[in-house]
């Protein structure tokens, strides 16, 4: 009979620690009355002084997040589409021109993610949304270029390069300078 008791314990034990983690979970209604009245009063608080309205321009540490994820599409495109497009590996016939091609594919299409993130913490803060406000088509504009790499386009490269300078000189006016970082292989195919 040990071994059902050891049992018994390990049930008890864990209906225990199951009730007390819901019961530290559930609110009570003490702190549902106080942020009720809280929230009664934010609004006359609010009046005052502006606050974010939408999801987006409530990011926390939107500037720290723009340059991480502008800093990754940059490093990517760096990596993947113009060394290898300086290179001449994208014209027919090169050494190599299909892996370079998939790889440019993956990065083009992992850095307009990147930038596409990078826009949307922009928006947090007042003097990146500003800064980035023109280059927004331009972001947008990247969409297409991916499949355009693919097929061997040379002038998508190009502009990739323009617009991740943009937003490398946006992100230093607004005090967020970029620096690139290279991401790994295995991001890029996550995205």
């Amino acid at each position: 009979m040990p071994v059902p008791m050891r049992r018994l314990a390990v049930a008890l034990t864990l209906c225990c620690a199951l009730l007390a983690g819901s019961t530290a979970c559930g609110s009570d209604a003490k702190s549902t009355t106080k942020s009720g009245a809280a929230t009664q009063a934010a609004p006359a608080a609010e009046s005052a002084t502006p606050s974010p309205s939408t999801s987006a321009e409530k990011r926390k540490f939107a500037k720290t997040r723009f340059v991480v994820d502008a800093g990754l599409a940059a490093g990517a495109t760096y990596q993947w589409i113009v060394k290898p497009w300086k290179a001449g590996k994208f014209r027919k016939g090169a050494h190599g021109r299909t892996a370079a091609l998939v790889k440019a594919g993956l990065a083009g299409t992992f850095a307009y993610n990147r930038l596409k993130a990078a826009k949307k913490n922009a928006q947090a803060d007042p003097a990146l949304s500003k800064a980035l406000a023109p280059l927004a088509a331009g972001i947008e504009s990247l969409k297409g270029l991916p499949s355009k790499l693919r097929k061997g386009d040379e002038g998508a490269a190009g502009s990739f390069d323009d617009i991740i300078n943009k937003v490398k000189d946006a992100g230093k006016s607004a005090g967020a300078p970029v620096k690139d970082q290279v991401p790994s292989t295995s991001q890029l195919s996550q995205g």
